[in-house]
């Protein structure tokens, strides 16, 4: 069981975030909605809102039903409408598709008005008229202004990507010509040095073999000198066209050295032990791990390279010790997502080539070497981000250690390198003046790496549509509330009078209330009070003013069963307040 990396937790918790974000701002709606007493059913519309959200998590599956669905369920219940606008988004900003796109966007727009006017009546405002006032209110925030949204953001993505494909395109045909060009001028230049070089060279040996045949009955002491002449010149020219199999492309390719698809795998290495042992060296081969023909051609020869030089220098040094080889090869599980990969990428190929000590004195060498051997493969070792040891031991042997990437990342590495192994074309070895290589050490198939601060990005962007939302669900509640609070309260004409018979509580429930001002203006101006009387009233709104000498004042009468049996109107004359600078 491969366990989840922890760059794939927060890709497979974003739905589910995603779906408890919309749930909350029905929520939201929801409660503000319900605070201003403008909520219809509160149980149905909270399991309505729900399921909404459920529906909400399908949005990728079934992009078009689920919109509709909840488009529909918006107009009987506004809550749903924050989870209709970002379903709204969503689907807008994945249809690529211009018409479709539109058409979905206005079906679910209409929807929204048809389902709120039908249901209007029972479950919204109280009419229909009302309810389409509601579904025209939720119609532009719930799908029409996300769906604009979503179109305008997924174009902007869609054109992005279009313009880094081409770009990529283009760079990569840059590099490719560049590489073509550095391939015919290579094979230009191995075609003139061995047709140069080497016709001299064959002149060379040719006369060498007249001057063999001419001193073999003159001088016979010289011809030894003559035949080592010839073969050296051979040898020359052997070793010339190797040279310039390196220059031309893999096709022409020629000796032992040339890159071949076994170049470096397992059956390579052992022929290489094999070629020693014949020579009398006794060597032994450690092989650790699966083969490597799976691996890119610049590893594959790298390893090659470095066994074969060290058991040269044996060969030379210390023909009489004993040698070990020692590959290893890292196993890694294939990549199945993007941790895996990051652990098949950390897979290294280790070669050791340790010999020891000489049993006697060490042997005078007729050749000795140039040290470029060495540099060579630690040039070649790290242009693949690898590492390359050469040291004496304590012992009085020698150890030659390198560890290579097994998917380098820099040159000649990846994917790119492995194509280029796959055919005939071009020849990628790892090293300096490799063919098929970007100068700048670029793998030209390799995916854009991601900007800086991609984490920043995304939360800006989550940020900025949290924001979005939240507006959206404000101008759903405040339209909702003005459509409510628009419609008639059902009562039309002046508001209805007491009437004879009603009691104290009735009475007092159209606002006619005992005032203590107004009953003391009426003190000593009243008529009498009818019989049974047991209190009055006297209300400030009965008291108008008629003209400028008095006022009018209205009492209310009740019995000892708080019962209104009489409404008396009645003139109080008022005094007129003097001036502060008046004298009575």
């Amino acid at each position: 069981m491969v366990p989840i990396s922890s760059s794939r937790r927060p890709a497979r918790l974003r739905p589910v975030a995603q779906t408890l974000g919309v749930g909350l701002a029905g929520l939201g709606v929801y409660a503000a909605v319900g605070h201003l007493g403008y909520l219809p059913h509160p149980p149905f519309q909270l399991v309505v809102l729900a399921a909404a959200a459920g529906l909400f998590a399908l949005r990728r599956r079934w992009p078009g039903p689920v919109l509709l669905v909840l488009a529909a369920l918006t107009g009987p219940v506004p809550a749903v409408g924050p989870v209709t606008a970002a379903a709204a988004y969503s689907v807008a900003r994945r249809m690529a598709r211009a018409r479709p796109r539109a058409r979905l966007l206005a079906a679910a727009g209409a929807l929204v008005v048809v389902c709120a006017t039908v249901t209007g009546p029972r479950l919204g405002p109280g009419s229909a008229a009302y309810g389409l006032a509601v579904g025209l209110v939720l119609a532009p925030a719930a799908v029409i202004v996300p769906g604009l949204v979503g179109t305008a953001q997924g174009q902007q993505g869609r054109l992005l990507r279009a313009l880094r494909e081409r770009g990529d395109a283009a760079e990569r045909a840059r590099r490719l010509a560049d590489s073509e060009a550095r391939i015919h001028e290579r094979s230009r230049i191995a075609a003139e040095m061995h047709d140069l070089v080497g016709h001299r060279l064959s002149l060379v040996s040719l006369h060498a073999g007249g001057l063999e045949l001419a001193l073999e009955g003159t001088a016979p002491q010289l011809r030894e000198e003559a035949v080592l002449v010839r073969r050296t010149t051979r040898d020359a020219m052997r070793e010339l066209r190797q040279v310039l199999g390196v220059l031309g492309p893999l096709a022409r390719d020629t000796g032992p050295d040339a890159l071949t698809h076994a170049t470096g795998t397992r059956a390579d290495i052992e022929a290489l032990v094999a070629q020693s042992r014949d020579g009398g060296i006794a060597v032994r081969l450690d092989w650790t791990g699966p083969d490597l023909d799976a691996r890119p051609a610049p590893v594959r020869r790298a390893v090659h390279r470095v066994v074969r030089e060290a058991l040269t220098n044996v060969h030379r040094y210390a023909a009489d010790a004993h040698v070990t080889v020692t590959v290893e090869h890292d196993t890694a599980v294939a990549p199945t997502d993007e941790a895996a990969t990051a652990a098949a990428d950390g897979a290294r190929v280790r070669v050791t080539v340790r010999n020891g000590a000489r049993p006697g004195p060490p042997a005078p060498v007729e050749e000795p070497g140039t040290g470029r051997g060495l540099t060579g493969l630690r040039e070649r070792v790290e242009l693949l981000g690898g590492t390359f040891e050469a040291a004496a031991l304590p012992s009085g042997g020698f150890r030659v250690a390198a560890a290579v990437p097994a998917e380098p990342a820099g040159p000649g590495g990846g994917p790119a390198a492995r194509r280029a192994d796959d055919g005939p074309g071009t020849l990628t070895a790892a090293g300096p003046g490799a063919i098929g290589t970007d100068p700048t050490g670029t793998d030209p198939t390799a995916p854009e790496p991601a900007g800086p601060g991609p984490d920043g990005r995304r939360t800006a962007e989550v940020l900025t549509l949290g924001f979005g939302l939240a507006a959206l669900s404000a101008l759903m509640v405040i339209g909702i509330a003005f459509v409510y609070a628009a419609q008639p309260s059902g009562r039309s004409g002046p508001p209805p009078l007491p009437r004879i018979g009603m009691t104290y509580a009735e009475v007092a429930g159209y606002g006619v209330l005992d005032n203590a001002a107004v009953r003391a203006a009426a003190t000593g101006h009243e008529p009498p009070r009818p019989a049974g009387t047991t209190g009055c009233v006297y209300p400030f709104n009965g008291a108008t003013e008629r003209h400028p000498g008095g006022l009018l004042i209205a009492r209310y009468c009740f019995d000892a069963a708080q019962r209104l049996i009489a409404i008396d109107r009645f003139d109080v004359p008022s005094v007129r307040d003097a001036t502060p600078w008046e004298t009575p």
